[in-house]
């Protein structure tokens, strides 16, 4: 292992985090809105908005208000919400599980169904299974999170009853009502991610099919699921990784959406109240903490290309 390399990702996932949070409060600056006049009301006094802006740090040049930020965000210190008075972070760290567990249990639903799917589509292309797979894919890249996610609500908690149309219950406090409550939304963002993972499974089967290593285990005798598991699956492992890594950072920081229709407590929708609510802080703080664990992720699929063909070099 080339722990320069490492170091090297560390410290372009350090300059890209802060990159992000920059861009998001420059963002924020230029939004229409005053969040001292949304603290106090649209009643409040133009003497009233002037001095809450004092106080709270706004009247200062923008590039003094984000390092000021960033220096205590650098001890752990984010801030404090404009709207409730309560520490940042505490409230970051309370929505960093609802949101960690949403996205491992979309991720786990799109590959169980992603992965046999996207296995016998490529070896039998062109049949009705591979045309169906191809339906499959088109639909759920197609069709909107949130309509889908609504569909979902209507016919399963409304019309069939069987499933809670929104909120959570902490795994630790009663497990059933964890998963009942989490079923629609992941299978809401496990459906997008599957119909992704789909065809690029199909794709990288597809390449390696067709390769020479594969033709001649078959040719030695081997029997097919030797052949499709040990010699073409674990060939295309490194793109399928590839797409995989992608479809965890775009559910830690795409899955806003389903969180606020089912009313998921997690980071998106926090980020989204805050956005709503003009508070600096909140907003800033949930953005670097996805930040930091889409940076995370994207090193961790690039060190699996080591462990999954110790032939590559990192340079």
């Amino acid at each position: 292992m080339n722990y320069q390399y490492v170091v090297q990702r560390l410290l372009l996932a350090l300059v890209v985090v802060l990159g992000i949070t920059f861009v998001v409060f420059m963002i924020m600056q230029i939004v229409p809105g005053d969040p001292a006049r949304v603290i106090l009301g649209p009643y409040a006094s133009d003497e009233s908005v002037a001095g809450l802006r004092d106080r709270l740090g706004l009247d200062r040049p923008l590039l003094e208000q984000y390092l000021t930020w960033l220096a205590k965000a650098a001890r752990g210190d984010f801030g404090q919400s404009l709207l409730n008075g309560q520490d940042v972070a505490p409230q970051l760290l309370g929505r960093i599980g609802p949101s960690f567990e949403l996205a491992i249990v979309s991720l786990v639903i799109g590959l169980v169904i992603a992965f046999p799917i996207g296995i016998i589509s490529a070896l039998k292309p062109g049949s009705a299974i591979d045309i169906m797979a191809t339906v499959f894919s088109q639909i759920g890249v197609s069709v909107p999170t949130f309509w889908m996610g609504i569909i979902l609500v209507i016919v399963f908690s409304l019309n069939l009853d069987l499933l809670p149309p929104s909120g959570y219950t902490p795994i630790r406090e009663d497990p059933g009502d964890w998963l009942a409550h989490i079923i629609l939304p992941a299978f809401t963002a496990g459906f997008v991610s599957a119909s992704i993972q789909t065809r690029f499974i199909r794709s990288a089967m597809l390449d390696v099919l067709s390769a020479n290593y594969v033709q001649t285990a078959r040719a030695k005798g081997l029997n097919e699921r030797t052949v499709i598991m040990r010699h073409a699956l674990r060939n295309a492992l490194i793109n399928i990784v590839t797409i995989i890594g992608l479809q965890i950072t775009a559910l830690f920081s795409g899955i806003v959406i389903v969180e606020v229709v089912f009313s998921w407590p997690g980071l998106g929708k926090l980020a989204f109240n805050a956005v709503e609510e003009r508070d600096y802080p909140l907003l800033q703080g949930a953005v670097m903490v996805i930040a930091i664990m889409v940076t995370l992720v994207n090193l961790v699929v690039d060190l699996l290309y080591f462990l999954l063909d110790p032939r590559i070099e990192y340079v």
